[in-house]
């Protein structure tokens, strides 16, 4: 990390949009969307009252783990294009004032979840904050190209912490919604990685295209795909699982098999031919394979309270 205040002038006041695009919104929603699949999908029904408050504190914690992430991250943001705009290197918060953001938003989504549901669940959220910010930002992220396969534990944990929410106590279901989110991340990463190569070596992140190139890259896509698509059509036969998840599960796992597939076929001239069209289309279609996933999980535990989810 460099001091940005070296070489950035702060434009006066920040905004309040200023500070809640330090939170990683994008990120945020499906970190709610997630621990709400997680708390919904559990056995032990939860007050509504206490369930949005418990969303809402874990929401928090995920925006102050993006926080503190961009104020570390703030050197190599200033030199990506993806990323130059955001609040530090764009000059609109000092980094000073989002560290501050961050530890106060901490403390405070991790203290308020141990009330409103239990010691265990907000537990969880301080270490995945903490997972986040120091294991994966501080280290693993400027020092292995297996940065995004260890580090995707940290964007894996929120339903987990949603069935603590609900029942106070680990289980093989919401692991199994950790796996899924642990090994659809490096694919989903990895295609980003294909068409920003550049990025990443502007700011020496040794991401695996920097590091072992396209080719290593294309051939990890593929197998991690296919390891993905066993857990994920697998996990239909599971407490979670069920008819409506089976069949969601076939038909996005048919096509990110043949995206992963077409990816990995594809040389160097054909994908700069067409601006890396095959390797972004990938990228779109898993947005929506996570999020159908998790839509058709919280749809079975929707429907079997009246017969109709489940087998």
């Amino acid at each position: 990390m460099t001091d940005m205040t070296d070489t950035h002038t702060y434009e006066g006041e920040a905004q309040l949009g200023d500070y809640y695009a330090l939170l990683k919104p994008r990120v945020m929603q499906l970190v709610v969307f997630t621990a709400l699949v997680g708390m919904l999908a559990a056995p032990v029904s939860v007050n509504p009252v206490v369930g949005f408050a418990s969303i809402l504190f874990l929401a928090i914690g995920a925006g102050a783990s993006g926080a503190l992430n961009m104020w570390w991250d703030a050197d190599i943001d200033a030199v990506m294009k993806r990323t130059a705009q955001r609040p530090i290197p764009a000059g609109k918060v000092t980094p000073e004032a989002a560290l501050a953001l961050g530890c106060a938003l901490s403390g405070m989504a991790v203290m308020m979840l141990s009330l409103s549901a239990n010691l265990l669940a907000g537990a969880m959220l301080a270490f995945t904050i903490f997972f986040y910010v120091v294991p994966y930002s501080m280290w693993l992220k400027r020092s292995t190209p297996q940065n995004i396969v260890i580090g995707g534990a940290a964007g894996a944990f929120p339903p987990v912490i949603g069935w603590l929410i609900a029942t106070g106590s680990f289980a093989l279901e919401p692991w199994l919604m950790f796996a899924l989110i642990f090994m659809w991340t490096p694919p989903h990463f990895w295609a980003l990685a294909l068409f920003m190569r550049n990025d990443y070596d502007d700011a020496n992140v040794p991401m695996l295209t920097v590091t072992h190139g396209r080719r290593s890259t294309r051939n990890h896509i593929l197998g991690y795909t296919v390891a993905l698509v066993v857990l994920a059509v697998g996990t239909a036969f599971t407490a979670i699982g069920g008819w409506i998840y089976l069949a969601t599960a076939l038909v996005l796992n048919a096509l990110f098999l043949k995206g992963a597939w077409d990816i990995q076929h594809r040389n160097e001239d054909d994908s700069e031919a067409d601006n890396f069209a095959v390797e972004r289309k990938f990228f779109r279609l898993s947005l929506w394979y996570l999020f159908l996933h998790f839509g058709a999980i919280l749809a079975e535990a929707t429907l079997k309270p009246f017969g109709l989810g489940g087998w």
